[in-house]
């Protein structure tokens, strides 16, 4: 199985769980063993590429600017590169800018995703039935790419994911690992760092960066 290979189902659990009018927000980067897989929580409609019209990648965050602050400040993303993202509007974002964000992602091996692909008009919060209908699509997503390491932001992602009631704020640089078609992957919990959990997003860097010194690093 490929990843675009589950497009398809993606796109009908939109019809069923999002907003009519939006497409499906997918996923991007290296698609073969990253160093990373990040699991966000849900899209909204501030991601441009939820657009009907857009025919472009659809790829997580784009058209935004606050969680590339994260990828920046944890060294996943050039400073020329963020610097271009803070300086411009979401209607400047053209197909060829996007793909070039995701390709510095892809070369610093990090794949982006969510738990839920279903693109909500806002950023309300979807609830654990709705997001539990995606948690097999994507243990599937990780047994295709198969990364090192699993980083979930948030209690409820991180809950969903691992089973259990998880508090990020007694788990920080924590690790607990799933067993996906018969390969283990470590998952850190991490805090949410963007919407609400903006406020910790400096908790979130300091927690990525310890991430990445004691087990990237290692490989």
């Amino acid at each position: 199985m490929k990843i675009d290979d589950l497009k398809e189902t993606y796109d009908k659990m939109q019809i069923k769980y999002g907003a009519k009018e939006l497409d499906s927000i997918y996923n991007g980067g290296c698609e073969e063993n990253p160093d990373i897989c990040f699991v966000f929580m849900n899209p909204t409609g501030r991601n441009i590429a939820s657009d009907k019209s857009w025919k472009g990648r659809k790829s997580p965050w784009l058209g935004t600017k606050n969680i590339w602050k994260l990828f920046y400040k944890v060294n996943l993303l050039s400073e020329k590169l963020f610097n271009q993202i803070q300086e411009m509007k979401p209607k400047d974002w053209d197909y060829k800018f996007c793909d070039t964000v995701y390709e510095e992602i892809a070369n610093n091996k990090v794949f982006i995703t969510n738990l839920g692909k279903c693109t909500q008009l806002d950023a309300r919060p979807l609830s654990n039935e709705v997001l539990k209908k995606y948690l097999a699509l994507l243990f599937k997503e990780i047994d295709i790419v198969k990364p090192k390491i699993i980083i979930t932001f948030g209690n409820q992602v991180s809950s969903i994911i691992l089973n259990k009631k998880i508090l990020v704020s007694e788990n920080r640089k924590t690790y607990y690992e799933i067993k996906i078609n018969n390969n283990l992957y470590k998952v850190y919990p991490v805090y949410y760092p963007v919407g609400n959990g903006i406020f910790n997003i400096d908790k979130a860097i300091e927690d990525i960066t310890w991430i990445i010194e004691n087990e990237i690093k290692k490989y």
